[in-house]
């Protein structure tokens, strides 16, 4: 399925013993979004069986300001870009399964009128709030609460951020778990370990084929799974060592307002351990990638497909699109688009390729 050299792959590179590939990606509800230095490219399986795909040329944020690169800064603004971009692609891949109606509610269109925004950028935004604030009280007010009451009265501040950050990672693994009870969610897990599939194939340089990437390791070292782990105990080591006192609510509140701090600090560990194989950077990666049996499941062959096919647009999406007319090309709003689906001013720059950034998968 695959054309691009074995011997001389764009957006992937040697570090150490490691082979990094600087495309990463995410699991949407039955399809893939990836995203290489340069572009991103969705593609997701319709009601019909056909594959809808959608690609379009993008510049990081990180790329935009010099000080949005800075250490610590960058994994704060990687963080806002992925959970946009993640939230973006949600919807185009609920719109492409057919879990979504095209025509906006009468509320939506009010909201629109209101606001003066237009309806996809109400829904957008009000996703994003009531995810974040489903964050914040599920892993920071929760965790707060629950560790003043099992300490009780007397606890040093120090040992009743310990138990509070213990209570946060337990959180976050059941809550984990719990979404596999969902068979939507169980069928994202299976992409997601498609997703990695796919990167493990392209990085051990064999052919992008069904057949090479069934063969490859579900867990990746730079899978997201690794950076929310990461968070909640880069936050026990903060907030230990800082000591917060007083009421939890007020606690909490610092600890919301520092989280940039710890999400950046995380980051800046993730992308270390990912780049090296010694003993330090396998003993920080391995909790995440055990958490990865939970958020990753055996994908099907048409979702490994689905996967090759989002990891091929975001590389050579004019070559892939040739030799694949079968597929449904669209903008990213879902409209079909005629003539040709990627303008030539869009390729992906291999400049920017050749310089991997170990993105998180």
């Amino acid at each position: 399925m695959s054309n691009i050299s074995e011997n001389a792959r764009p957006a992937c590179a040697q570090s150490g013993g490691t082979k990094i590939c600087s495309v990463g990606g995410q699991a949407l509800l039955e399809g893939i979004m990836m995203k290489s230095p340069g572009r991103v490219a969705m593609a997701v399986r319709r009601p019909d069986g056909k594959i809808q795909v959608t690609t379009e040329a993008y510049t990081p944020l990180t790329k935009k300001k010099k000080w949005f690169s800075w250490p610590i800064v960058r994994g704060c603004v990687s963080f806002y870009e992925s959970l946009k971009s993640g939230m973006e692609s949600m919807t185009y891949a609920a719109s492409a399964a057919g879990e979504v109606e095209a025509e906006p509610t009468k509320f939506e269109k009010w909201m629109s009128q209101k606001l003066g925004k237009s309806v996809e950028s109400v829904v957008f935004g009000a996703a994003m709030a009531l995810g974040l604030a489903l964050a914040v009280g599920l892993f920071v007010l929760l965790p707060s609460f629950l560790g003043k009451l099992i300490a009780g009265e007397g606890t040093t501040p120090f040992l009743l951020n310990l138990i509070e950050g213990a209570v946060r990672i337990l959180i976050l693994i059941a809550y984990m778990a719990s979404m596999n009870l969902i068979r939507d969610i169980r069928r994202v897990f299976m992409y997601h370990g498609a997703e990695h599939k796919t990167i493990a194939c392209y990085e051990a340089n064999l052919p992008l084929t069904v057949e090479n990437a069934r063969g490859m390791n579900r867990l990746h070292p730079r899978c997201g799974t690794n950076y929310l782990f990461l968070v909640a105990f880069v936050s026990i080591l903060f907030y230990s060592v800082v000591g917060f006192t007083g009421h939890w609510a007020v606690k909490s509140l610092i600890k919301i307002a520092l989280l940039p701090v710890v999400a950046g600090a995380s980051y800046e560990v993730l992308k270390a351990a990912a780049k090296a194989e010694n003993l330090p950077a396998r003993i920080v990666r391995w909790p995440g990638m055990m958490l990865q049996h939970i958020t990753t499941r055996e994908p099907e062959d048409d979702m490994l497909e689905i996967a090759i096919t989002a990891f091929e647009l975001s590389l050579r999406p004019e070559e892939f699109l040739a030799e694949h007319p079968e597929l449904v090309v669209t903008d990213g709003k879902g409209k079909a688009l005629s003539g040709k689906a990627v303008e030539e001013g869009e390729k992906t720059p291999r400049s920017e390729a050749k310089q991997p950034d170990a993105e998180a998968v």
